[in-house]
């Protein structure tokens, strides 16, 4: 079976991604831990950008594949440090979604601060791009459910996972076979929404391809089509 990678999440239609209005059956403030559509998988790296995101962008590119990338405002660099990346981004046919504006534990805040978290990244995105998306993934995957209801009051989509590596975990080449046999054993249990790390150089440099090599030998495929949610 051939292999289209699936991009943003379940092959969501970037442009439909962006503008702050509802997708028809897709559910706000509410986690999405998987896709419901048979053999799409997602790729999708959290915490960006940074030094290595670019030559990630590069192997995607070199492979014909997409992805979704969750990023920060300031986190491990500033987002408008790295204005370029995020528009090549866009321009290669990746979705970009928010990971909040620093990171935070959003279980651990309070409404207002939820909200002030979001809506400070929405704006580093207009300055940026001139709108910003309405998918999101909280940092840690950590929420409540003053959480979501404060999501859902933005009109944010929540996206999880179920095909966590923990390469921030694995982080040396010779332990990155342990991310690799999570990614493995998950998918071939059905996972279909895969997390990972453009922060890391391990992640980039030697997870990644065989991630790729991985999804290639396995048949999986993803199609631009919104209904796979």
């Amino acid at each position: 079976m051939h292999l289209i990678l699936a991009a943003i999440l379940c092959s969501l239609q970037f442009a439909a991604a962006w503008w702050a209005q509802p997708q028809k059956d897709i559910p706000i403030g509410v986690a999405i831990h998987s896709c419901t559509q048979k053999d799409v998988v997602a790729l999708t790296f959290d915490d960006g950008p940074f030094h290595y995101t670019d030559l990630l962008l590069d192997l995607l590119s070199e492979a014909g594949f997409t992805a979704t990338f969750f990023v920060n405002g300031k986190n491990w660099a500033n987002i408008q440090d790295y204005r370029s990346t995020i528009i090549r981004m866009v321009k290669e046919g990746h979705q970009v979604a928010s990971h909040t504006y620093s990171h935070p534990n959003l279980a651990n805040l309070d409404e207002a601060s939820v909200k002030l978290e979001m809506t400070k990244l929405e704006d580093e995105f207009i300055k940026i791009l001139g709108k910003f998306p309405i998918y999101m993934r909280p940092p840690y995957l950590s929420h409540n459910s003053q959480t979501l209801k404060v999501l859902g009051e933005l009109g944010y989509h929540v996206i999880d996972t179920d095909i966590d590596t923990l390469d921030w975990q694995h982080n040396t080449p010779h332990a990155v076979g342990q991310s690799l046999d999570l990614f493995s054993n998950r998918l071939w249990n059905g996972g279909s929404i895969v997390l990972m790390h453009d922060i890391h150089r391990n992640t980039v440099m030697n997870l990644v391809p065989l991630v790729i090599k991985r999804l290639l030998q396995s048949g999986k495929r993803g199609e631009f089509s919104s209904y796979y949610l």
